[in-house]
């Protein structure tokens, strides 16, 4: 298949990416427009989607071999077996933005093995926002783990089994993060938010810039049951798919940020978008049938009091 060709079990994840762009634009009021004029704008939106060239936006900085670029940049993939993982960093910082990237995990018996998607800054008080995925067996659900780090401190996790099957097709993993919030998203159903609460004494990252990181690694001794089940090096090795990277964030070079300084610009209106009813409505949906863990709940794990954010919830 030629690599400009958008395979059409596919559509949805990049229909999905190129609405919100052409809507965030005002390029098109959708209660209007007619689909025969909407047509052009989506294919040149879709065009546009599957030329992102990670060559241009990431650095493989570990594995030895492991981590490759392939189809003309269009898609990174990274491995792992019993002698190493792999992983790669944005060539950029970015200090708030809305952040997708379309992943594949390791199929079948991925057991022991933690595919790592998060943005992080430097230093022993760092700002971190994670997607972790915790394989399982063959059969059984893998696990969507987040946390939120902020000046260093994070045991803020919340976990997650997902409604479909990650490992048989591409789906999008999303980042907002601007000074208000940090919404966690899949395939843009919003999973979890962590509000900004500095009014209350909750540290927000807001600060520092972050990178983009992504790893494939062993963690057998923990990830699944507990390090009950440890990782069929037989299987190996165990490859991860990446592709359509999207950046619509405020990146940082030399000190700079190349966001206008007013957040009313259309260039950013990610910068003070919150969720509307239905994304609060899908929030509650996904927290009530898939949230398996959040540490808001967990007494036991704060004897001294839980966390106050955990009051405003």
């Amino acid at each position: 298949m030629p690599s400009s060709t958008i395979p059409i079990n596919h559509i949805n994840s990049l229909f999905y990416l190129c609405f919100a762009k052409l809507s965030k634009y005002k390029m098109i009021n959708f209660s209007s427009f007619k689909f025969t004029l909407l047509l052009p704008l989506m294919v040149g939106c879709l065009m546009a989607a599957s030329a992102s060239n990670f060559n241009n936006d990431f650095d493989i900085t570990w594995g030895d071999g492991r981590g490759k670029i392939v189809n003309n940049g269009e898609v990174l993939t990274l491995s792992l077996d019993k002698s190493s993982g792999s992983g790669f960093q944005s060539k950029n910082e970015y200090l708030f933005g809305k952040i997708d990237m379309q992943l594949k995990l390791v199929p079948g018996n991925s057991a022991g093995t933690v595919t790592a998607y998060y943005l992080s800054s430097k230093g022993s008080t760092w700002d971190e926002i994670d997607f972790e995925f915790l394989g399982n067996l063959s059969g059984d659900p893998y696990i969507l783990h987040t946390n939120v780090f902020s000046q260093g401190k994070g045991n803020r996790e919340q976990q997650f089994y997902l409604w479909f099957d990650p490992t048989a097709d591409f789906h999008t993993y999303s980042i907002l993060w601007n000074p208000q919030s940090i919404i966690f998203s899949v395939d843009g159903t919003p999973i979890r938010e962590f509000k900004n609460m500095e009014s209350i004494g909750v540290p927000f990252p807001k600060n520092q810039p972050m990178r983009i990181y992504s790893s494939l690694w062993n963690a057998d001794d923990w990830a699944t049951r507990g390090g009950l089940v440890k990782t069929d090096w037989t299987l190996a090795p165990f490859t991860a798919s990446y592709r359509n990277f999207n950046a619509d964030a405020c990146v940082l070079s030399n000190g700079a940020s190349s966001c206008k300084s007013t957040a009313t610009s259309t260039n950013s209106a990610w910068f003070s978008q919150e969720m509307d009813s239905a994304k609060q409505q899908r929030l509650q949906w996904v927290q009530k049938n898939y949230m398996i863990y959040n540490y808001c709940n967990d007494a036991n794990r704060f004897p001294q009091g839980l966390p106050p954010e955990c009051s405003m919830s």
